[in-house]
């Protein structure tokens, strides 16, 4: 599948709502799938950052999030049902921003996520710390939410550059994606 275009900042796409996966839409899905795997693997050849994309990120209105850590993990109509009060701020960046910037984000330590596989199958997760944040930070373009909304204060924004000179190695993207 090809590589999409993806919506940045200022396009009223990332603040529209979504709409759920259907059954009918599962038989179909593959392909979106796919889109957004060759899109995250692209930024990540190309810039070295990349964990997550929500599909609104390439236009698609649909709650569809697809993430790559250790491997491919593909979450469907997913919900946060339960968050801790205990908040943390990582730091974060968007492929919405182009990764032209990052700031400090305050998110819940921890989340209980409920979710569908592409194959239909209900799933619940509990995640912690980055997988918590990472998590919320997609889920969050779902309902239209983004990086800067959550921001902890204006003083925290920050060029790439000045980023990876200053705080990368405490971050979650302290680890270069493989290029």
């Amino acid at each position: 599948m090809p590589v999409q275009p993806t919506v940045q900042l200022g396009n009223p796409t990332l603040r529209a709502a979504t709409s759920a996966v259907t059954r009918e839409d599962l038989r179909a899905i593959q392909p979106l799938v796919a889109d957004l795997a060759d899109t995250l693997a692209d930024w990540r050849s190309r810039t070295g950052y990349g964990r997550g994309i929500a599909a609104p990120q390439i236009g698609v209105g649909k709650r569809l999030v697809y993430v790559e850590i250790d491997e491919p993990w593909v979450l469907v109509n997913p919900r946060i049902v339960e968050r801790s009060s205990e908040t943390w701020e990582p730091w974060d960046g968007c492929l919405s921003f182009s990764l032209s910037f990052f700031c400090r984000v305050r998110r819940n330590a921890w989340v209980t996520v409920e979710y569908e596989t592409p194959e239909g199958r209900q799933q619940t997760i509990r995640a912690d710390g980055e997988l918590s944040e990472l998590l919320q930070h997609e889920i969050d373009h779902l309902d239209g939410i983004l990086a800067v909304d959550r921001m902890t204060a204006i003083e925290t924004l920050c060029m790439r550059s000045e980023f990876e000179s200053r705080y990368r190695d405490d971050s979650p993207y302290r680890v270069r994606a493989t290029r």
